[in-house]
């Protein structure tokens, strides 16, 4: 209900069994919302297999040596999630010493779901390189609205089928009131037939809310539900920053550190006056210094700042990391609030994630996230491939985020410096510093709330 405390640190260690990754586990931490309990559990992959832990390459030893010889590496940091197919490339270069000289850094956005054909194009041009897809035909966006028309936030939805059994399909409202449903995205009820029902449920004080609305997939692209006795309340947001912190990503988190207090001032000063959380999760992967490590939610910005001020890039060796563990432990191990709150996860990359290490999945984990209504802002820095691309912007979409991505003068030479262009297959994006584009972003979906 609140994060007025220091924050807790934990880790997560590599080799170790993910909680949510075995049959039969249940997460030991209570959802934001009691209907959504079975979420975390009906989410896990009960045939999923974990792969044994890879033998470290003398690539990786060294990697490790250094790391461990980096005494600045003890910072808090959390599991995580992930999603498709990763191409393994050659190891990745060291980011050049010219560039951690830039003064800024510039970044640029797209809406997958605002240009949602283009993002189908994407997909389609670039089908090979999934190996666990995130199906979104049928996709639906749903408005919840009081009696006044005003938008509803953080509102849980479910949806049945028509005998009435319920679907593994949940979102929650953001501060607009809107979610996307995609209940096709589990491929075990594509055939299910229609008409479904969506419910809409909240609470207000001891009362419980609750209005349902029939659907038919490939009819309508839109509903509207009206949800009488709901009640706006104070702003409030959780933002959790997910960072890869190997050696190639220096010169972001050196960025980030610097920014970080103007963006929290930035969106502190909003009308409304919200009351922001932050955490911290750093992942690296299996042999280096640390796996992943969490700082929980606190509304004390010194504290989080003295987090992030020590955590040191090190460490890497082969490309991808472990992005899926850390964000699995960041949508299932933080202590985000309850009803009436805005949840974002900034997640901060320059490399896909592991797809051999068995589960969690990011499929798994994109569902898991819009369940619990968190929205994931990916930021993909300079050096992330297609594979890579594909994995953040899809969990991005899903989650009703936007995907982000550095900007160069040279796309080809992240150490040519600030300016507008990318390696993405992006378009018709405009370009800002990345501090305050992270701001912006923030600003923009507190401005959603009623009364903000």
């Amino acid at each position: 209900s609140d994060c007025a405390r220091p924050p807790r640190s934990f880790s997560v260690a590599s080799g170790l069994p993910i909680p949510g990754t075995q049959s039969g586990w249940r997460d030991p931490s209570p959802p934001p919302v009691p209907m959504l309990g079975s979420v975390a559990r009906t989410l896990s992959d009960p045939t999923a297999k974990v792969s044994p832990a890879m033998a470290a390459s003398p690539a990786a030893t060294g990697r490790a040596e250094r790391a461990s010889a980096d005494s600045a590496a003890v910072v808090s940091a959390s599991p995580s999630m992930a999603l498709s197919a990763s191409v393994s490339p050659p190891q990745q270069p060291a980011v050049p010493s010219t560039q951690a000289a830039q003064p800024a850094v510039t970044a640029g956005m797209v809406d997958d779901n605002s240009d949602f054909g283009e993002f189908r194009r994407f997909l389609e041009r670039h089908q090979g390189l999934v190996q666990r897809p995130l199906t979104v035909d049928n996709r639906v966006r749903v408005s919840i609205v009081d009696a006044q028309g005003q938008p509803v936030p953080d509102v849980a939805l479910r949806v049945h089928n028509a005998a009435g059994a319920e679907l593994p399909v949940w979102a929650r409202t953001d501060a607009g009131g809107q979610a996307w449903l995609m209940p096709q995205a589990d491929a075990r009820w594509r055939g299910e037939a229609a008409p479904w029902v969506v419910t809409a449920r909240t609470r207000v004080g001891g009362q419980v809310l609750s209005q349902q609305m029939q659907w038919r997939p490939g009819q309508r692209d839109a509903l509207q539900i009206r949800l009488e006795g709901a009640k706006p309340s104070r702003p409030r947001m959780d933002v959790a920053f997910v960072i890869d912190a190997t050696g190639s990503m220096a010169d972001e988190i050196d960025k980030l550190k610097r920014s970080m207090r103007s963006v929290a001032a930035s969106v502190a000063s909003m009308p409304g006056s919200p009351v922001v959380c932050y955490a911290l999760v750093a992942y690296r992967d299996r042999s280096d210094a640390f796996f992943v490590r969490a700082s929980d939610f606190t509304d004390d910005l010194n504290a989080f700042q003295k987090d992030l001020t020590a955590l040191q890039a090190g460490g890497g060796g082969d490309y991808p990391e472990a992005q899926n563990e850390a964000l699995h432990t960041a949508i299932h191990q933080l202590s985000w609030r309850g009803s009436a709150t805005a949840r974002v996860i900034v997640l901060l990359a320059d490399a896909p994630p592991h797809q051999d290490y068995g589960a969690p999945h990011a499929d798994h984990n994109a569902r898991a996230a819009a369940a619990r209504g968190i929205k994931v802002m990916g930021i993909a820095a300079s050096g992330m491939d297609r594979a890579g691309e594909l994995v953040m912007r899809q969990v991005s979409q899903f989650t009703g985020g936007r995907f982000v991505f550095l900007t160069y003068d040279n796309p080809d030479d992240p150490a040519s410096g600030p300016g507008r262009h990318t390696n993405h297959e992006v378009s018709n994006y405009s370009v800002q510093t990345l501090d305050r584009l992270v701001a912006r972003l923030l600003r923009e979906e507190m401005a959603r709330w009623p009364g903000a």
